[in-house]
């Protein structure tokens, strides 16, 4: 590609390496920043490392100074909800104020071409089901604050600097690589898939069911998993419209369909062949009974189709890749 160099923040984390590898496949330069701090360098198959801050100025200068940048995509932000409320200054400062460190370098580089990756924690509890783009934002922890400060942001950047963005609100990232090659590796791990998955490899002595009286036909809590390989498609979609001159604008990243947890339990169970243990425990506060995602805008404005919407190939992929990871 002669478009330049595609800088991608945090590209050692789980759906960033995920994303560096798509962007390799379809022929980007793509340059990597990243701390490590909760990803890894052999997680970036394919592309160039500089390992750093992006709320260090010297080391963001360093980078836009090194080759051409057309675009930034940031995948840097810490994610555990929990931890956002008993830690808010450890999000707040890494996930505002450090990417205002990034924007700035951005601007003073002339580089205008951002795709920011938030979260569907903007919404808070949700007033309909499913949630599309222009649902109230209400965020109730931390994590969805910075996240939704960051969006605000970015809306001011665009006025006073001509910064052109896209913003793509995740619901359930879930999955793997299909290859194998790269997967899930949060520590700890906070997402339901991979905990279910680890009791069913035996690495959890069981899985914990936070209530079983919701409003849900099941009486559990009901989420949308999209598939990463799907999630990073449409980053991708979102990338080639602001390289072509588009101004970007705000997608929800989601199947549109949920899954309970009752569900995603009993098909660990069918596409592992293992039985595990069970728990059940109290509701977690501020857990809604049910997280949708209304995707339609991006399908209609981006031609984002999810290639793999079932719920099976996703956890068989990301079976595969827990069974390499661990030695199973």
């Amino acid at each position: 590609m002669s478009v330049g160099t595609i800088l991608v923040v945090g590209g050692g984390g789980y759906i960033g390496s995920h994303m560096v590898d798509l962007l390799r496949q379809d022929g980007f330069d793509v340059l990597v920043l990243d701390n490590f701090s909760t990803g890894y360098r052999d997680a970036v198959l394919d592309a160039e490392v500089i390992e750093g801050s992006l709320g260090d100025p010297a080391v963001l200068d360093r980078v836009f100074q090194s080759r051409p940048i057309a675009a930034v995509m940031h995948f840097a932000a810490f994610i555990e909800v929990g931890e956002s409320v008993s830690a808010p200054a450890k999000y707040y400062k890494n996930n505002f104020v450090d990417t205002l460190v990034l924007l700035d370098a951005m601007v003073r580089h002339g580089v205008d071409k951002f795709i920011f990756s938030s979260t569907a924690a903007v919404y808070g509890m949700p007033d309909q089901v499913p949630i599309a783009e222009d649902h109230r934002l209400v965020p109730i922890n931390a994590y969805g604050r910075t996240k939704l400060a960051v969006e605000m942001a970015l809306a001011d950047y665009r006025i006073a600097y001509g910064l052109k963005f896209s913003v793509l609100r995740y619901f359930n990232a879930a999955g793997a690589d299909p290859a194998g090659r790269l997967g899930e590796r949060h520590e700890p791990e906070s997402h339901l898939i991979p905990l279910v998955l680890q009791a069913a490899s035996g690495r959890r002595e069981a899985i914990s069911v936070f209530g079983r009286d919701y409003a849900t036909p099941d009486g559990t809590c009901i989420r949308d998993y999209v598939h990463i390989v799907d999630l990073c498609a449409a980053h991708m979609l979102a990338l080639r419209v602001l390289l072509d001159g588009g101004e970007g604008d705000i997608y929800n990243l989601g199947n549109g369909q949920g899954f309970s947890v009752q569900e995603v339990i009993a098909c660990v169970r069918e596409v592992t062949g293992v039985d595990f243990a069970v728990r059940d425990g109290d509701r977690r506060p501020g857990d809604p009974a049910r997280l949708v995602a209304d995707s339609s805008k991006a399908k209609r404005e981006l031609g984002w189709e999810p290639q793999f919407a079932d719920l099976a190939t996703m956890v068989a992929h990301a079976w595969q890749w827990e069974q390499k990871a661990h030695g199973r």
